[in-house]
């Protein structure tokens, strides 16, 4: 299959497949109000999904709530048909669902991502905010555990990890619940301390978000070239190098998003692992004059490999991980990381690529040096 006729095919079985879920919550559905369940030696609707039809305790969870609100609410079930609504959002939306609103509760939910329709919630149903509480928890020991082997075997199992959680309480407040050490804990009560001018209340929402608008500024300032008063960039060796005017140049235009457009328009949503990629590839000549532009790593690849070619890529990957094998080995004999670097550079220079010799090139540059 061409990689045309394999998207159009997908396309078509996504298709098929939210029409055959749409049937399959129906059907589960009228078994439910048949209570065919029943008579199938089940004594509920989770026991016979699971039991019977094999499903998982989580996807039977979710589809027999689901099915309730398909059956009850027809603008539901084709939302889930043409693909406005998933399953996640159908189960999120089926408490507040009410015969003279729903039309009006799909069409907003429509098109939005399980985190969007919390939002959306959140704004029709809002929650006052948690208590402010920092406490130490229990020290998590192992759980001994046989596993019923029957041979004495003791396994020690790791307890169960409270999830860190961030929920909305409203459209502009959230919950925010997660596991701290003992260290970021020291920390973050020296930071309410040193911020007590500021923040007479000790408010640890506003340190966290005060916290957060250093960490973000000096991220911004050492990766895109942020700054308030900008200087003339130093002049460089490095090909690869980026000066601070063409980092920001690339964010005023593209934000901090990936930048990469599909053939059908699409913009890539990514705003994590982002990196700057030379339009001209540096192994082309290419220098940032040339221009640079926001991607993230997946589509840095993915143009490296278009204009570069695979192989090309996967020995440069191979290369650079020999680089970093070989400045590892001469950091541990004692050789500082930025005369290790230069002495890898230097290697990498000569047209043996062999891992050995050049690790002998390396030591006997840095030595000389």
């Amino acid at each position: 299959m061409s990689d045309a006729e394999l998207v159009g095919r997908l396309t078509e079985l996504v298709r098929e497949e939210r029409h055959l879920t749409v049937a399959v919550l129906l059907h589960l559905a009228e078994v439910e109000a048949r209570e065919l369940h029943v008579r199938a030696a089940c004594s509920s609707m989770f026991v016979y999904c699971t039991r019977v039809l094999g499903m998982s305790e989580d996807a039977a969870f979710k589809r027999i709530r689901a099915a309730r609100v398909l059956r009850r609410y027809p603008v539901v079930a084709a939302a889930v048909a043409d693909g406005r609504l998933h399953l996640t959002a159908v189960v999120r939306l089926a408490p507040h669902l009410r015969e003279e609103s729903a039309d009006e509760l799909v069409a907003e939910a429509s098109g939005k991502s399980k985190a969007d329709i919390d939002i959306l919630l959140a704004r029709r149903a809002p929650r006052p905010d948690v208590g402010e509480r920092l406490e130490r928890v229990a020290a998590q020991s192992l759980i001994v555990s046989d596993q019923g082997t029957g041979d004495g075997q003791v396994v020690l199992e790791p307890p169960p990890r409270v999830a860190n959680k961030l929920a909305p309480l409203t459209p502009e407040r959230f919950a925010l619940q997660l596991t701290i050490g003992e260290e970021t804990r020291e920390k973050l009560l020296m930071a309410q301390a040193l911020l007590r001018h500021q923040v007479p209340s000790g408010d640890l929402s506003e340190v966290l978000d005060r916290a957060l608008d250093a960490l973000l500024d000096r991220i911004e300032r050492k990766r895109f070239g942020k700054a308030t008063r900008p200087r003339a960039a130093k002049a460089s060796r490095a090909k690869r190098y980026v000066p601070n005017q063409e980092r920001r140049r690339a964010v005023a235009r593209d934000g901090l998003r990936c930048s990469f457009v599909s053939a059908d328009g699409r913009r890539c949503e990514e705003t994590g692992f982002l990196e700057l990629d030379h339009v001209v590839p540096v192994a082309l000549g290419g220098e940032a004059s040339d221009g640079v532009r926001v991607l993230c790593r997946s589509h840095n690849q993915l143009e490296a490999e278009r204009i570069l070619g695979r192989a090309t890529v996967e020995a440069g990957k191979a290369a650079k991980a020999m680089d970093g094998d070989l400045v590892a080995g001469l950091r541990r004999m004692g050789v500082t990381a930025t005369d290790a670097r230069e002495a890898v550079t230097a290697s990498c220079s000569r047209a043996n690529r062999d891992g050995s010799a050049r690790c002998r090139e390396a030591r006997n540059t840095w030595s000389s040096g």
